[in-house]
């Protein structure tokens, strides 16, 4: 309203001075009536804009959509991020095997020994020890300085164990027995490299899961009777990296299902476990091709 007055205290003034093109004098009521008009216009749109709100229905389409586009780009962003593990695991194995084996070119084609007492690849840890004593007994172990003097390559960036209390580990990877490891029944140790007939496809490092909460000595199998004795660890969605004696490191798919669900058991705390496992007949796949890599230099 105080618009439209100080337009009409203003009309004789404004009749006064204001003209148009071409010299054409404006009606003061015509121009009067279009100045309040246009004033009434803007009015109306600025409390328009001001008013104006998302409705219940707007609301719920947006929420409907911020939902559905979540539930697209979530399972990528999490494949993504398995998949950036994946990668980071293979490179640690890889990592692991090539200091093994750059351990024996510089030791006359001596194992490095894959036990976890004093004076092998690592060290045992004292019981109940926290995560930096379990550092440091990877320092304190003999493969160190070959794998660029970090023990965050021992670690798998998948295992969370280290966040459990019952299982509270750091160290992800074991050494195959047979690799001049921890003794074991029905089969000779290699102990120097030449005693690993086709060394490309005889594996030295696995990831592996040990119920104690500790992976304690050596990963053990049976190769002869082709049984298990020790779970692996599935940390990549029923995979495992595996580092082999040339320096080379894969990760791969377990197909038995009898096989993988003793494996999930022993990567679930609160599930109960026994070691060693006779796989059905109908489940062989897994078997034989661990069997087949296993590190030796001959079955007893």
């Amino acid at each position: 309203m105080s618009e439209i007055r100080e337009i009409l205290l203003n009309t004789k003034y404004l009749q006064r001075i204001l003209t148009v093109k071409k010299g054409i004098r404006i009606a003061p009521k015509d121009w009067l009536i279009s100045r309040m008009a246009e004033t009434l216009l803007n009015r109306k749109r600025k409390d328009k804009m001001r008013t104006k709100a998302f409705t219940l229905i707007e609301l719920l389409v947006v929420i409907a959509i911020i939902a559905i586009l979540m539930g697209i780009l979530l399972p990528s962003l999490r494949a993504a991020k398995d998949h950036a593990r994946r990668v980071h695991c293979v490179h640690n194995v890889k990592t692991l095997a090539l200091g093994w084996y750059m351990y024996q070119d510089e030791h006359d084609g001596d194992l490095v020994p894959g036990h976890t007492n004093p004076g092998n690849w690592v060290n045992r840890p004292p019981g109940n020890a926290t995560i930096e004593q379990k550092k440091q007994a990877i320092r304190d172990g003999l493969l160190l300085e070959y794998v660029g003097k970090s023990v965050d390559v021992y670690a798998c960036p998948a295992d969370q164990r280290d966040k459990i209390p019952d299982q509270y580990t750091f160290r992800s990877y074991s050494i195959a027995g047979g690799a001049n490891g921890e003794s074991w029944s029905g089969y000779t140790q290699a102990k120097k490299y030449i005693d690993l007939l086709r060394p490309a496809q005889r594996y030295i490092f696995l990831e592996e899961v040990d119920p104690r909460g500790y992976n304690v000595g050596s990963w053990q199998m049976n190769p002869g009777s082709k049984t298990w004795v020790d779970p692996v660890a599935m940390w990549h969605n029923k995979q495992s990296t595996i580092g082999f004696a040339d320096g080379h490191a894969v990760m791969h798919r377990w197909m038995d299902p009898h096989f993988i669900e003793w494996n999930l058991k022993a990567m679930d705390p609160g599930a109960s476990f026994s070691f060693n496992l006779s796989p059905p007949s109908d489940e062989r796949e897994d078997i034989e091709y661990m069997a087949k890599g296993f590190p030796y230099k001959s079955l007893d």
